[in-house]
């Protein structure tokens, strides 16, 4: 009896480091991203240092909305995901809206980026206002991961043009009412470079703007955000607007941020406005435990009781 209990304390430490162990092997977060890589085109994908970086921003994401793509043949893209699957354990694949905008000389697309491990497209959809409302009508496209708590989402894309900013925000509420009604999803996300911030929308432009008004809708980065690079603004032009509860339950708290790559990975400020005045927004969905990680939990949780009663028994 002496040596049983001796032992015992050992035991279920022994235990209960397993049973943090599996808890710890929880699946990461997911990571959606919007980043406006103003004019990347051919030319701009030749550059290595522009690639390079952008392929470490890119990879970083499950998902990644990159807007101002200029690339009627696909080729800067192309250059792109070829950059980025050379990394060793994912492999990432892209899906483009058409040429937008009213000047033949400033057609841009929105490329959603994606990780093929972690989430799949189930469907896309280009938004065609009439009259012309957007400069370049929102792109959504519906994403289902079984990573992600909320598993089934619908990611809208919009970069407005600056002038007319709070006239695109006006009407991106029936933009949202038309893609529910077409795939019967209320968990949307509208991201991108909305120009919400700073003289382009004021306070008091806000209060007519459903968006801002309907409180089923979140902001996800703040008014007092600077989403730009440079020190001459300070303005929240990008963003992440969520709908509904069941969504912004399934995001990590306080994830929606900006990512400062120039900080965080040492670069010059120089290197960063190679790619865009603007920095990366990103936000985390939280991760759904397997089916494993539950058994193995409750097959620690029987083990311990086994062994506890056992060792009493003596």
């Amino acid at each position: 009896m002496e040596c049983g209990s001796s032992h015992l304390p050992h035991l279920l430490l022994l235990f209960f480091s397993l049973l943090t162990l599996s808890v710890g092997k929880r699946s990461p977060d997911f990571r959606i991203c919007a980043y406006n890589v103003q004019k990347f085109d051919k030319q701009k994908s030749s550059n290595y240092k522009v690639l390079h970086t952008l392929t470490r921003v890119v990879y970083r994401c499950d998902i990644c909305l990159l807007q101002h793509v200029v690339d009627p043949d696909g080729s800067a893209i192309k250059k792109l995901l070829t950059s980025i699957n050379r990394y060793e354990g994912f492999t990432y694949k892209s899906v483009s809206s058409k040429p937008l905008g009213r000047s033949p000389t400033d057609m841009q697309q929105y490329v959603f980026i994606y990780r093929t491990q972690t989430v799949n497209e189930t469907g896309q959809y280009q938004y065609q206002s009439e009259p012309q409302v957007f400069t370049r009508d929102p792109f959504a496209v519906q994403f289902q991961s079984s990573r992600t708590k909320i598993n089934s989402f619908v990611l809208i894309a919009l970069h407005s043009e600056p002038p007319q900013a709070v006239t695109e925000m006006n009407q991106l509420h029936d933009v949202f009412l038309e893609v529910i009604k077409k795939w019967d999803n209320k968990n949307v996300m509208f991201l991108g470079d909305f120009h919400a911030g700073c003289a382009y929308m004021t306070r008091s432009d806000k209060k007519n703007i459903q968006l801002f008004s309907n409180t089923s809708f979140s902001w996800l980065i703040g008014d007092k955000v600077d989403t730009t690079v440079t020190d001459k603004t300070n303005c929240p032009y990008d963003r992440i607007v969520v709908h509904g509860k069941t969504f912004l339950k399934a995001i990590t708290p306080f994830s929606a941020q900006v990512y400062n790559f120039g900080k965080q990975l040492k670069i010059s400020k120089s290197d960063v406005t190679r790619i865009s005045d603007h920095f990366p927004i990103e936000v985390t969905l939280r991760s759904r435990a397997s089916l494993p990680q539950v058994m193995t939990l409750m097959s620690l949780l029987l083990s311990i009781s086994v062994v506890t009663q056992s060792f009493v028994s003596l």
